[in-house]
């Protein structure tokens, strides 16, 4: 999740830089995978929790690390939205991966 993050901020900002639209798209699908693993890591560290109170801090503290990573991969998407509006001039915030 960590690796992904990072190269998704990595291709943002690439993609700004050299005003490539395509590289923007890939980086705004690539957060679908970023949000499921976060709700993974949330699923089995739950169980972990009930199965065990004794682990609830830290599992509790990975929750959080799970949910910042996936904060900066929307951020990182937030940026390939504002390339494709910089370069297409059309707002794809907030719209369906097929009206991309």
């Amino acid at each position: 999740m960590s690796q992904l993050s990072q190269q998704m901020l990595r291709d943002s900002l690439d993609a700004f830089v050299r005003k490539d639209v395509g590289l923007a798209r890939e980086v705004i699908e690539a957060d679908n995978k970023v949000d499921a693993l976060k709700n993974q890591v949330f699923r089995e560290l739950l169980t972990f929790m009930m199965e065990d109170p004794r682990t609830i801090p830290r599992a509790i503290r990975l929750i959080l690390v799970s949910r910042h990573l996936e904060r900066i991969a929307d951020h990182a998407t937030n940026i390939a939205e504002m390339v494709v509006f910089l370069v297409e001039g059309r707002n794809i915030r907030h719209a369906t991966q097929q009206g991309m």
